[in-house]
């Protein structure tokens, strides 16, 4: 069945229109879509003539395929999207949104070829605009785009639908995308590209495992919209927001805690020891052995979370590994101090590496997330360390234009 929208192409077209002339959403659109829309303009993305980047050579590419354990799994994305001759084609990017690998019916491929859609090309957000792979990868979660949604007008003759695959760690590899005409604007093309994506990771996971080993690491998503996850002996749990603040504390602190510890870093307000124990309690229920029975609170085996390969990204100079890891703040509906440092000590080193970083490919990511949006030292970085005269420096300009009027005299 089709994706359920309320709208028709045309009045998305109109709302978009809207929306590049003044900055205001008129109509019904997505959220989804409307937030992408927001971080495309953000990022400067022409409309009428985005340029998604291609600057690696073949032999460049041929490297970047023989490094990512995706490699493995493609006799796995042939057989489940490619057997049967579709009318559409399948593709691979790494974690940046290079497109690796497109294949599929060749006058589909010749199509999307039309307007870039090819191997080694960069198709993240802030090269491509909304797109389901790019905003795949922006959000960490399945998207299917559908004809007009698409920020780029030469795209809108399309629909794609995409998946991020992960590592057994949680960490992104890529996405995998389907791209063709209405076809794969329905409800079962996203249940195919969903279940092959999970087919890969399970692939990956098997082939990067040298030695037969105990169940995968027990992994919690907490970052951006869709924080609040803990994969568990490969079964996706979604957590209330107080189950996974406890999750993340004690992953914090795997020394443990104990209530009372738990408690001040849960609120400011005083929760008892009796209320905390209640939560836990009911935490258990659903992570079993993996909560320790006896106090303090710890964790019986090492949870990695997605905070850890920003880290790890950060601690290595990969900036840009990092922003494309750091897919929005830490579990953002939380108020709990605990949480809070966190996040505001993962946001901070984040930001302080790209504004360091002098280069504006990060910088422009940055600046295209909703932290980064009214950040007033990114767009002047972005000002500064972009082509003189490029679109990119003009966007970044008329941007500290609106800021210094919005707070007035600095």
């Amino acid at each position: 069945m089709p994706v359920s929208t309320t709208t028709e192409p045309a009045d998305v077209r109109a709302a978009q229109d809207t929306f590049v002339s003044t900055g205001r959403l008129a109509g019904s659109v997505r959220r989804l879509v409307a937030e992408s829309w927001r971080r495309s303009r953000r990022s400067g993305v022409d409309p009428e003539h985005p340029a998604p980047r291609i600057d690696v050579s073949a032999n460049d590419l041929a490297d970047l395929r023989r490094a990512t354990p995706l490699t493995d799994a493609l006799p796995v994305v042939r057989r489940l999207l490619l057997d049967t001759d579709p009318q559409w084609v399948a593709a691979m990017t790494d974690a940046s949104g290079r497109l690796l690998w497109v294949e599929g019916n060749a006058q589909v491929r010749r199509a999307v070829g039309g307007v870039g859609f090819v191997e080694g090309a960069v198709w993240s957000e802030d090269c491509a605009g909304t797109n389901a792979p790019g905003t795949a990868l922006a959000t960490n979660r399945e998207v299917q785009v559908i004809g007009t949604e698409h920020w780029a007008r030469p795209v809108h003759a399309f629909s794609c639908a995409a998946a991020p695959v992960h590592d057994a760690h949680g960490r992104v590899l890529g996405v995998l995308d389907i791209t063709g005409g209405a076809v794969v604007g329905s409800g079962l093309a996203m249940q195919l590209v969903r279940a092959t994506a999970t087919a890969v990771e399970a692939t990956v996971g098997r082939i990067t495992t040298s030695t037969p080993a105990g169940p995968p690491a027990p992994t919690l998503r907490v970052l951006g919209s869709q924080g609040g996850t803990l994969v568990l002996d490969g079964t996706a749990h979604r957590l209330s927001g107080r189950h996974a603040e406890i999750l993340l504390l004690l992953a914090e602190h795997p020394a443990g805690l104990t209530a009372d510890e738990v408690a001040v870093l849960l609120s400011d307000s005083e929760l008892s020891g009796v209320t905390v124990r209640a939560e836990v309690s009911r935490l258990r229920r659903v992570v079993g052995p993996l909560l320790s029975e006896s106090r303090p609170y710890r964790l019986t085996r090492a949870v990695r979370t997605d905070v850890d390969a920003v880290r790890e990204a950060l601690a290595l100079g990969d900036v840009a590994q990092a922003v494309g890891s750091y897919t929005g703040p830490v579990l953002p509906r939380s108020s709990s101090p605990g949480v809070e440092r966190v996040r505001a000590a993962v946001s901070d080193e984040v930001r302080a590496a790209v504004l360091a970083s002098r280069d504006p490919r990060v910088i422009v990511r940055w600046a295209a997330s909703d932290e980064g949006a009214d950040d007033y030292a990114a767009w002047r970085a972005l000002a500064a360390t972009s082509a003189p005269g490029s679109a990119t420096q003009l966007r970044a300009f008329a941007q500290l234009r609106r800021l210094e009027h919005a707070l007035g005299p600095r």
